[in-house]
């Protein structure tokens, strides 16, 4: 392209700026700047993503990133891992976590409010005892007070008020429902009985009265007028000479709350009752509130913490000592029967081992195992944890003996088909897979002694997981 002075001219050196609107500049149009902003009414939601970042209750310490376009990156990754590796920073805090076994729940009680934000934020361990999950108890607490205070209510007592009124609300429309049917027959009623043409007595009574006597409807009306004078009769407080009597009207100031007056003879004035007005009590200073809320632990989350990860130590109640990981192990057994079971009698597919050994298994994979009475089954599976979505997974754990054992010829472990139907058809309801975990259980497995000898790993190792996916057939959904 030439330009008149000859020289050329390339499509580069073209402004592009004057063709594009400049997004700086106010807008032009005079609605879109009178049009007010929409007000956010809901609060705006925590970020989980920030709250959660940490799937375990453990610091770790990764190495720095590696940017191929920088050599000098690769100096300070290798700088970083000599440093770990001469002098490895722990991943523990210094203070662990301390709880208390209870044998009357079969839990551990945590009542640190750091140690339970700490475990419930980093991987969702452990259930509050007064909410359903989270242990959200004393915030909600504090909202109640608040709402109490000036108006309103939580979210709680909010949805219970509209689930007794809507209660209240059926049981007025069937009492009315009721009623209106008992008028219609009582009407239907009475128009059989006026076919009859019968005279009302009442109606009889009111025409002797005023025909034969007279006299009496006259001393009647008497005795009415009477009673309206003494009812609307004023007293006289004008001039006492004056024949009509004058009606003086006091007006009594609207008094605040608190106030007291002492009656007498003569009227009060506004100096009296400033006086007598007690004075206004300043706003008492709001108490703290206790929080009477603890985590609880499970048994297969305790022991994760305590030999897994190392991050939770448990104490006895009755000595405030700390238990060994060892004894731990047996202490735990005993109580997944119900009676507590002897040391004698403990076997290799007890209650507590088969849940570990899945909780365990799952946990070391990633995801987030939680409780699954609420749903028939025994875990839960998330894939990052409660807050951010639900379950995919519901785990179903079915000892499996050696062929040959007493066990395996007793039939133990082998359950009905209708069983697995009506689970398998709850677990689809809530939009779950079923998971069937097999746990091969070992013939033996090596005594857990007290002095803490025996190796635990080579225990649990004694165990294999098999897992089966089930989905429920629909005949309907399935056609071609």
């Amino acid at each position: 392209m030439a330009t008149p002075s000859g020289n050329a001219v390339s499509k580069l050196d073209i402004p592009v700026a004057q063709s594009q609107p400049n997004m700086d500049s106010p807008s032009q149009d005079p609605a879109a700047q009178d049009k007010p902003k929409p007000i956010r009414t809901r609060p705006q939601k925590p970020n989980y993503f920030l709250i959660h970042s940490k799937p375990l209750p453990l610091q770790t310490y990764p190495l720095p990133a590696f940017v191929p376009q920088n050599p000098l990156s690769l100096l300070r990754i290798a700088y970083i891992y000599l440093s770990q590796l001469i002098s490895a920073p722990s991943s523990h805090p210094k203070h662990l976590i301390t709880g208390i076994f209870s044998p009357e729940t079969n839990s551990v009680h945590i009542t640190d409010h750091a140690s339970i934000r700490a475990l419930w934020e980093m991987g969702f361990f452990g259930k509050g005892t007064l909410s359903r999950s989270e242990p959200s108890w004393l915030d909600r607490e504090k909202a109640r007070l608040k709402a109490s205070k000036h108006g309103g209510g939580t979210a709680e007592e909010n949805t219970r008020k509209r689930r007794e009124e809507r209660k209240l609300f059926k049981l007025e429309r069937a009492r009315a429902e009721a009623e209106q049917i008992e008028e219609t027959l009582r009407k239907e009623r009475a128009a059989l009985e006026s076919a009859t043409e019968e005279i009302d007595e009442k109606r009889v009574d009111e025409i002797a009265v005023s025909h034969v006597f007279p006299w009496m409807q006259e001393q009647q009306q008497k005795e009415e007028d009477v009673e309206f004078k003494e009812e609307t009769k004023t007293v006289p407080t004008g001039d006492p000479k004056s024949e009509e009597p004058t009606t003086n009207i006091v007006e009594v100031p609207i008094l605040p709350t608190g106030t007291t007056i002492h009656t007498s003879g003569t009227p009060a004035t506004e100096t009296d009752i400033a006086t007598t007005t007690l004075p206004k009590k300043e706003e008492e200073e709001e108490a703290p509130i206790t929080n009477q809320e603890h985590l609880q632990l499970n048994l297969e989350e305790s022991f994760f913490l305590t030999y897994a990860l190392g991050a939770l130590r448990i104490l006895d109640p009755a000595t405030s000592s700390p238990i060994p990981t060892s004894s731990l192990l047996q202490l735990f057994r005993q109580h997944s029967y119900f009676p507590t079971a002897a040391p004698t009698s403990l076997r290799p597919d007890d209650p507590f081992l088969l849940n570990y050994i899945v909780y365990h298994h799952y946990r070391s994979l990633g995801w987030v195992v939680r409780p699954g009475v609420k749903f028939s089954c025994d875990f839960l599976l998330y894939n990052r944890g409660p807050v951010f979505s639900h379950a995919e997974f519901a785990l179903l754990i079915i000892p499996e003996y050696a062929e040959g054992s007493v066990e395996h010829r007793q039939g133990k472990g082998r359950l009905g088909w209708w069983w697995l139907h009506c689970v398998n058809r709850v677990q689809s309801q809530v939009k779950k897979s079923l998971v069937i975990v097999y746990v091969k259980v070992p013939e033996k497995v090596p005594e857990v002694g007290v002095d803490g000898d025996t190796d635990i790993g080579a225990l649990l190792r004694g165990y294999e997981v098999r897992e089966f996916v089930i989905k429920r057939w629909l005949a309907n959904r399935s056609r071609d």
